[in-house]
């Protein structure tokens, strides 16, 4: 009987579970326009339920169901209420009601109201409007990546992956798409009629592009009928029949690179970077645009990006530009100029290394290939190119390297390579590490070897040697082109040395540190020089003799330091003590006097008709010239101090936190020494190094001073003329004080900032370190973008930093023996300053205070329009006298919908 009871209770509950479901179902009214839709159709079966009403269950009821594949599904289907599942098995529908989701593979939704139809394989989606009307739980959908924040209603065939959407919200890269209704096909595709796209992320976008037909191609691009820009809902003039806009991951992005266009006085109009982007595929990269010019000139440039994870990664670029202008007498333009850069940078493993930057090209390209953003290039005085390879042999204390270096100076037009370099080095090795002594224990050698071959085109003086024998050391550059390499590598410049060092470090007199050193280095060459003195021409000449030759020197030192600290305790006033820490140290060090004619490395030789000698290296301007003349058998004295204070902040003087430390002199050091081998001027000039920082170290100070001790007297010349000269006697015995000070600098630097801003040197370490975070590799390109960032912020602004001031101050001071005297001083700034929440100005000068002359100046404007930015670059003086307007979309797939206007320093 209880079997027969509960039969007849759980059928009388399935024949009620309908009446139910409609009692629970919320009483929608009529919707406002672009609302929610009306309420779902009421299902047939609904019309026969009994009128007998059943009050709803005060209970949430939640379920989740899990169906089994069937009928071409292609995975487990998933669901979910929050309120209330409610089937309908005549129609073989499913709704749902209250935060319900539905989840097919990649695909899920989300909407208050869902209803499944399983017949049909269609999914309808829409939300629920209240009293007030406002509509909540509208439908959200995402397909794999792509996402819809739909505001009406949707309907989905999970089968055919086909969608129709009304009033939707997609974004697409970096871009946002909005349309009355859209079509979705099984591709990924969508088609939207009366639709926008915008960067602009806000409800109500600054600016759109407004169009009744637009299709997205997934992974490809953006495609619209003819098309406005409109400007906070204002519509333009502005617009296209059609447009593309790029859809495409970044990494397989190729297309075309538009152009820039303007006018120059001197080469006319222009088209500059006009090209295409190659995406080949995850690992490499390239980028090939041209320029033209009216009047004759163009450019063809070449930029390529590769990567091997895990392996190495780089970047190669190439710019040749062709400069022409009619020929007159004022502008006769018709040059040619180059650069190349490559960088290469491989990742740590195994024990082999092989890296590369080189930076080559034309001396005249910076002065012709203006940039008016980087500042840096157009006063780049020097290019530096390293290719390097290393190896570790493993389970031995060896390793070598290899490589080529560049140096160019764009000023001078001297080039110099050393192709190629060779080193072997051995680490430092203990052999008697296990014997108690301790001067044996830490005895340690090493060993290393280099060879070099250096080209240069400023070839050296082959005679005469001496400017003071009436001759001059000045030589013309030789062209560094391809018809001209035979003869610079027979100028070539080369050899190898070898050092190898012997220390060892022991205490002495338990306070005292002694350092026993030995040095030896031999080098050799396959020339050297042979002088003689000329009677007809009453000079000295010289003769290159080819012949392998060894060159060996040593040198031996002994040193002595201790550390000496002082306290001085104040009782009374804020400053509770003064610390000071000084390190004296002594030295003898020995060099035997190598101008011996044993040796063979010097030459005595005669100089005039009169029969006066000299003394000449055998090697001079050698790459690793010669071995030291003169013996030596000289005192070291050194005298490092450091002064600091501690001072209270609080009036719990016995607490850590009441006080703080601020350094008096973070450093002085002074050196000198005395050669007691020396005939005459035994005493070195006096060495002085002090540094120092005020106001929390915002702001440094840094002092140098080279003092000679020796006075100086008066003598008549050969000419007639008056000249001045050191003589061996000190100073104070002449009556002329303590000495001469021959050379002195002063460099003064601040940062100053709210003390939660950054300076500029944080700025650079946090964009590195966040360059860094992201995968990216550092190379000359990438550390010329953050620096260009750091010195004109118009291109990448921090607007919570409200200001930001530094400046720099630098004096030099230099007096020769003669009393030649020469004194420069400049100062620089640069800062930034917000003036309100969106504007920010910038700024970068200087004064030559020696000349009265203001240096290179740039002031710089920059708006902050939320999906947009402006940026206003100004240089009112000097060679690169030019001014810049930028107003661009901030999303880097729109960063060539701009307003530019551009005037160089060509056009003056």
């Amino acid at each position: 009987m209880q079997g027969i009871k509960l039969f007849f209770i759980c059928f009388f509950l399935i024949l009620n579970l309908p009446l139910v479901a409609t009692a629970q179902r919320p009483v929608r009214p009529v919707e406002r326009p672009l609302s929610a839709p009306d309420t779902l159709e009421v299902p047939p079966a609904f019309s026969r339920i009994d009128t007998l009403q059943i009050p709803a269950d005060t209970l949430s009821v939640t379920d989740s169901t899990k169906i089994v594949p069937a009928n071409g599904i292609q995975t487990e289907i998933t669901y979910f209420a929050e309120d209330s599942i409610v089937t309908d098995f005549e129609t073989n529908k499913v709704y749902l009601y209250n935060k319900a989701w539905f989840e097919y593979g990649e695909m899920r939704l989300d909407a208050d109201i869902i209803v499944i139809d399983w017949e049909n394989s269609e999914l309808y989606a829409t939300g629920v409007t209240d009293s007030l009307g406002a509509i909540s739980g509208n439908p959200f959908f995402k397909d794999g990546a792509a996402v819809y924040e739909i505001r009406k209603e949707m309907r989905y065939n999970f089968k055919t992956q086909k969608a129709i959407i009304k009033d939707v919200v997609t974004e697409q890269q970096d871009g946002i798409l909005r349309g009355e209704t859209i079509k979705k096909t099984d591709d990924g595709s969508i088609y939207l009629d009366h639709g926008y796209y915008t960067t602009c992320k806000l409800t109500k976008p600054h600016w759109h592009i407004s169009s009744n037909k637009l299709k997205s191609i997934e992974g490809k691009q953006v495609v619209s009928g003819p098309f406005n820009l409109y400007f906070n809902g204002i519509p333009t003039p502005l617009g296209l029949p059609f447009g593309l806009i790029p859809n495409t991951p970044e990494e397989k992005a190729s297309g075309i690179v538009f152009p820039t266009y303007g006018q120059e006085k001197i080469r006319g109009l222009f088209l500059k970077d006009f090209g295409y982007y190659f995406a080949f595929n995850d690992f490499i990269h390239a980028r090939v645009t041209g320029d033209i010019y009216s009047k004759g000139g163009w450019g063809i440039k070449s930029q390529s990006v590769y990567k091997k994870r895990y392996r190495f990664g780089g970047g190669f670029n190439l710019d040749f530009q062709k400069f022409k202008s009619p020929e007159t007498e004022l502008t006769p333009l018709d040059y040619n100029t180059f650069r190349i850069t490559w960088n290469h940078t491989p990742e740590s493993r195994g024990t082999s290394r092989f890296s590369a930057s080189v930076n080559a090209g034309s001396t005249s390209y910076f002065n012709n290939v203006v940039n008016q953003f980087n500042f840096q290039n157009n006063v780049t005085s020097d290019l530096q190119s390293n290719i390097n390879f290393t190896k570790t042999f493993s389970g031995t204390p060896f390793s070598m390297s290899s490589s080529m270096q560049h140096s160019q100076s764009v000023t001078s037009g001297e080039v110099r390579l050393r192709l190629p370099t060779l080193n072997v080095s051995m680490n430092r090795q203990s052999p008697f590490r296990n014997v108690k002594f301790e001067p044996l224990k830490t005895l340690n050698i090493a060993w290393t070897f280099d060879f070099q071959n250096s080209i240069t085109n400023k070839p050296r003086p082959l005679v005469p040697i001496d400017p003071e024998l009436g001759s001059t050391t000045s030589t013309n550059l030789i062209p560094f082109t391809p018809n001209n390499f035979n003869l610079l590598l027979k100028n070539a410049n080369n050899g190898a040395q070898h050092r190898i060092p012997i220390s060892s470090n022991f205490t002495l007199f338990k306070y005292f540190t002694g350092t026993a050193s030995m040095n030896i280095n031999e080098l050799w060459y396959l020339q050297r020089i042979n002088y003689f003195y000329n009677p007809v021409s009453e000079r000295v000449d010289q003769i290159v003799e080819n012949g392998f030759n060894r060159v060996t020197y040593y040198s031996s030192s002994f040193g002595l330091s201790t550390n000496v600290y002082g306290f001085f305790n104040f009782k009374k006033g804020k400053i509770q003590t003064i610390r000071q820490h000084i390190q004296p140290t002594f030295g003898f060090s020995y060099t035997p006097d190598f101008t011996d004619p044993s040796f063979g490395y010097y030459q005595n030789v005669q100089t005039n008709a009169e029969g006066d000698t000299r003394l000449y290296s055998r090697h001079q301007g050698f790459i690793y010239g010669g071995a030291p003349q003169g013996e030596s058998r000289a005192l070291n004295i050194g005298l490092r101090s450091v002064i600091e204070a501690k001072i209270k902040t609080g009036e719990d003087s016995l607490s850590e936190e009441s006080t703080k430390k601020i350094p008096l002199i973070e450093n002085l050091d002074l050196n000198t020494s005395y050669n007691f081998a020396a005939d005459s001027f035994q005493l070195s000039p006096i060495s002085v190094r002090a540094r120092t920082s005020f106001f929390d170290r915002k702001l440094s100070v840094n002092l140098s001073t080279t003092l000679d001790p020796y006075a100086t007297g008066t003598f008549a010349g050969s000419n007639g003329r008056e000249i001045t000269r050191r003589i061996n006697e000190f100073a104070w015995n002449k009556g002329q004080g303590l000495g001469t000070i021959r050379n002195a600098s002063l460099n003064l630097n601040a940062s100053l900032n709210p003390s939660n801003a950054q300076n500029p040197g944080e700025v650079r370490d946090e964009l590195t370190n966040e360059f860094l975070r992201q995968g990216g590799m550092m190379n000359e390109f990438v550390e010329s973008q953050i620096n260009q960032i750091v010195s004109d912020p118009s291109q990448y602004i921090d607007w919570n930093i409200p200001w930001n001031l530094t400046f720099g101050y630098n004096l030099s001071y230099n007096k020769q023996t003669s009393g030649t005297t020469n004194i420069t001083q400049a100062m620089n700034m640069s800062g930034d300053l917000s003036i309100s929440e969106k504007w920010k100005i910038n700024f970068n000068s200087g004064i030559d205070l020696q000349t009265k002359k203001i240096t290179q100046t740039m002031i710089g404007i920059a708006r902050d329009l939320h999906c947009w930015q402006m940026n206003v670059s100004w240089m009112p003086f000097g060679r690169f006298t030019s001014y810049s307007i930028d107003i661009r979309v901030k999303s880097s797939i729109l960063q060539d919908l701009k307003v530019s206007r551009r005037r160089s320093f060509f056009d003056r």
